[in-house]
């Protein structure tokens, strides 16, 4: 692990700078940032250092079903036709097999430029419901994969128990997701403890209001560590606002709001249905919006009302989720362009006139991530983590833009190819587009594939 690195020109939370050192702890961490400083012989350098990005919402699985539906069934598609599908997928997958894709997936999140994985982990049992040997082995492969690829982790154990609103029984396909509270919360000590083992991260997810009752949700967040951040699905589809109207009389994060805790340890993920009066006071909780816009346009939910929740101040992130994209570019590109499509608009997210967009996007997007992650600081700041991309200075697009326009070029015209090294917590972990076990991990992946779709 180098303990110091030069670059010609970073991207810091003041913006940006030249000729910067940056001092690596022990631990992976950033302990000094020096600006005007001058590169020592033999410290390795980076022309364009700018801070990897979180993705604060995987579910690694389903990396292996991407693209597989896409054929259109003889109703009308939705969520709900391709949830089917998705628990088909689940009940052949193997514990090597899940180990196997959530590596595969963690290489190319790397490459799209994430440093940070939260991963909301619900494939805990066998495909009739059957609990491993060591009720966490798929929990613990999760580490396992982050071990080899070199990400940084935030493990999230998902408590799964009903299938709808009103505790609703669940059905055969959601066996493989199933916990009470007393198995969950021993799940919970075996994850918090690998964790620290391994110097990475641990926290709490409930899929929904419609996976949990409002007493199995209070009895298990009694039980969080102070710190523990809290995720959950909430509002991705109109049936299930529908459904939480029907039910209580309310809608789900209306609901969410009036009974539970929610501070800013919580990440809503999607929230794509929201009332104006939703939207403020999800703003002023301090909660982070958990946004996926390449999977929620995939899955038809519909458009985050972005535009107005960052006006009032709201935090937000994004996350890969089902990952049909794996790229921290395509993520904030398709969130602003959703914005342009609905308004009719251009800039629909910039932070006023003569503005960035891009800049404004990378800069939410990397402090309400590190937020939902349980990370204590974001960006090449001492205290955060020593997690960086070098993009490429030889990039016709790079090579002719300052500042700023990196970013926009990044986010709007070169994706990933903008992106040459990574480093995660002071650790090379992609070197000129490649990963030490690109040629390893790519066979295994096929296999799997080939498997789920026989």
């Amino acid at each position: 692990m180098a303990s110091q690195v030069f670059a010609r020109k970073a991207l810091l939370p003041t913006g940006w700078a030249t000729d910067v050192v940056i001092g690596i702890s022990a631990d992976g961490d950033i302990e000094r940032v020096e600006q005007g400083a001058t590169r020592a012989p033999g410290m390795a350098e980076v022309e364009i250092m700018v801070p990897a990005l979180t993705n604060l919402h995987s579910h690694a699985f389903q990396r292996a079903m991407a693209g597989l539906a896409e054929v259109a069934g003889p109703s009308a598609d939705s969520f709900w036709t391709w949830r089917d599908r998705m628990y088909r997928c689940v009940a052949s997958m193997t514990p090597d097999d899940i180990e196997t894709v959530a590596l595969y997936l963690q290489i190319e999140l790397l490459k799209g430029g994430f440093g940070h994985l939260v991963e909301f982990h619900y494939q805990h049992h066998d495909g009739t419901g059957t609990p491993y040997a060591n009720p966490a082995e798929t929990s613990l492969r999760q580490f396992e994969a982050a071990k080899q690829s070199g990400i940084s982790l935030t493990l999230l154990p998902v408590f799964y128990a009903q299938s709808d609103f009103g505790g609703v029984p669940p059905v055969a396909g959601q066996r493989p997701f199933l916990h009470d509270v007393e198995g969950y919360l021993r799940l919970m000590e075996t994850v918090r403890a690998r964790a620290a083992e391994d110097g990475q991260l641990a926290g709490c997810a409930i899929h929904s209001l419609r996976a949990a009752t409002p007493e199995q949700m209070r009895a298990i967040l009694a039980e969080l560590p102070e710190a523990a951040p809290i995720h959950i699905h909430v509002a991705e589809q109109m049936r299930e606002v529908e459904a939480s109207l029907a039910w209580s009389g309310r809608r789900p994060v209306e609901w969410l709001l009036d009974e539970m805790p929610v501070d800013a340890r919580w990440c809503l993920i999607h929230a794509t249905h929201l009332t104006d009066t939703e939207i403020t006071r999800m703003a002023q909780s301090g909660a982070v919006a958990g946004l996926c816009p390449a999977t929620e346009a995939n899955l038809g939910d519909g458009i985050f009302e972005a535009r107005d929740f960052l006006a009032q101040g709201g935090r937000f992130g994004v996350g890969t989720d089902s990952h049909v994209a794996t790229s921290v570019a395509e993520e904030l590109r398709l969130l602003e362009y959703s914005q342009r499509l609905r308004d009719r608009a251009r800039n629909c997210l910039a932070a006023g006139e003569g503005s960035s967009t891009g800049r404004r996007l990378l800069d939410g997007a990397l402090a309400g991530g590190h937020q939902a992650a349980g990370l204590s600081a974001a960006g090449l700041q001492v205290g955060a983590p020593a997690s960086w991309l070098a993009l490429d200075p030889e990039h016709p697009f790079l090579a002719t833009a300052q500042d700023d326009a990196l970013i926009d070029r990044w986010i709007f015209a070169l994706g990933d190819r903008a992106i040459r090294d990574v480093t995660v917590r002071g650790r090379k972990v992609i070197e000129n587009g490649r990963h030490a076990l690109d040629e390893q991990i790519a066979p295994r992946f096929a296999a799997v594939l080939r498997k789920i779709q026989s």
